[in-house]
């Protein structure tokens, strides 16, 4: 076991919900979305039209930056419908789904083999290059570069996060695979960041060819950027690559099997579900393809991934590229007179112990999207770093966010993070400031006078 990194801060969210380790159906979908919406920075161009036959893996998008970069189809079937919002922006391409799949045959491959080159090429050609993700920014990996190391989180610390031993149970091979071939695009190797309270129950500790490391807190300690944060930050000037357990499971069936495979197991979680479990299926499934999990006639939030930093895609929306999580709450339209004068609320969670929540640590709650007040002063505080394990200044991060300031971004911490990684502060924050999307149009800013 290698040596521990202990960190103190942070906060797991109690709410309930949580998937049984039991895989409740197999989603035969109808129809699946390949969403534009998900890459950071991506402008598309349209290689498809309406009514065009498709096969797993056929190229439906590409980066009109860089067009070797492309965006395949997860299913086989007949392209319904492109999606457009204002000014024509590409929302989403929609393909009805055959009812057996048919997949482009990309050959398999003895990765042992290949060359660094190689392994490029055939990731870009089979339209998984996006799997991989670049920081600074968070946006596609750029295949010139050759990045200071490749980090990989084995474990989430996320509210109701699929088990991570459950879902890829079956993908230990495909996993391994993908570590070899991408421990030959970069000089630093590919490091696994481990839960400490799991080390000899995950079958991820017997991965070869990596640099481990073991991880102990809270949430958000799970998140591969809290995690480089704390064993090699990212400095100007400097890139890394990350890649979820998820996606490395997509590579490995790639070179293993020759074909662009994404099936996953999918956790559908959160108060609102019913009998919470796992289903098998695409990235860009419908919501409705989940229909038994949830009461339509009550008003819900559907979020694709966790609930901190998930999507809201509504009753009508599909499952982003990179998630394996369906959280399902309860819209909070609901108001209570002179709530904030109410001393005791057995049924209200507090991070900051105003409420008895703390006498009953175990206690799980029916949590919902009520923010509790609107947008307020925002006030010089450490409560964000006390939730934050990362050497930054968060409040000084975003003032200078805010203001556009993009010397002060820089010092204190732009290249280190992404909304996940601050979303546990927006929980915490007393001022109801939106800090996610103040990181995002941060990063935006970045991206455009610095890329």
């Amino acid at each position: 076991m290698s040596n521990n990194i202990y960190l103190k801060k942070g906060l797991d969210l109690p709410i309930s919900g949580e998937a049984a380790q039991s895989t409740k159906k197999v989603i035969v979908p109808d129809v699946v979305a390949v969403k534009p919406t998900d890459f950071r920075g991506l402008v598309p161009k349209l290689l498809v039209r309406e009514g065009d036959k498709v096969l797993a893996g056929t190229p439906v998008l590409a980066d009109k930056m860089s067009q070797n970069i492309l965006f395949a189809s997860p299913v086989s079937g007949t392209v319904a419908e492109v999606v457009r919002g204002e000014k024509r922006k590409l929302l989403e391409v929609r393909i009805k789904a055959d009812a057996e799949q048919e997949y482009v045959d990309f050959g398999v491959k003895n990765v042992a083999d290949l060359s660094a080159e190689q392994i490029k090429e055939a990731l870009l050609a089979a339209g998984l290059w996006p799997a991989i993700n670049q920081r600074p920014y968070g946006i596609i990996a750029n295949p010139e570069v050759k990045p200071k190391a490749i980090f990989v989180s084995a474990f989430s610390t996320a509210p109701l996060a699929a088990n991570a031993e459950y879902a890829l149970a079956e993908d230990y091979e495909h996993i391994q695979t993908a570590i070899d071939a991408l421990g030959k695009l970069t000089d630093g190797g590919v490091h696994l960041s481990l839960n400490s309270a799991n080390y000899s129950g995950t079958p991820f500790h017997k991965l070869a060819n990596v640099i481990q490391h073991t991880f102990t807190g809270k949430h958000p300690v799970g998140n591969v950027g809290v995690q480089i944060s704390n064993i090699s930050p990212i400095r100007k000037g400097e890139t890394v690559w990350t890649v979820s357990l998820v996606m490395l499971a997509a590579i490995g069936k790639l070179f293993n099997t020759g074909k662009y495979d994404l099936r996953r197991k999918i956790a559908v979680t959160g108060p609102k579900a019913i009998d919470p479990a796992y289903v098998v299926g695409y990235p860009g499934i419908a919501v409705k393809d989940v229909a038994e999990f949830y009461n339509a006639s009550e008003n819900l939030r559907f979020v694709s991934g966790d609930v901190l930093s998930g999507t809201n895609i509504g009753a009508e929306g599909f499952l982003g590229f990179f998630d394996n999580q369906i959280s399902i709450l309860e819209e909070g339209d609901k108001y209570e007179l002179l709530g904030w004068a109410k001393p005791v609320r057995c049924s209200q969670f507090s991070a900051s112990r105003t409420y008895f929540s703390w006498l009953t640590p175990k206690k799980k709650y029916d949590m919902d999207t009520n923010l509790h007040g609107g947008p307020r002063a925002f006030v010089l505080n450490n409560i964000y770093s006390d939730v934050l394990p990362m050497d930054i200044f968060p409040v000084h991060l975003l003032k200078a966010c805010l203001a556009g300031d993009i010397d002060n971004m820089e010092k204190f911490g732009i290249y280190e993070v992404l909304e996940e990684d601050l979303a546990l502060c927006e929980y915490v924050d007393p001022s109801k400031i939106y800090i996610q999307q103040i990181i995002t149009d941060g990063i935006a800013l970045m991206l455009k006078e610095m890329c």
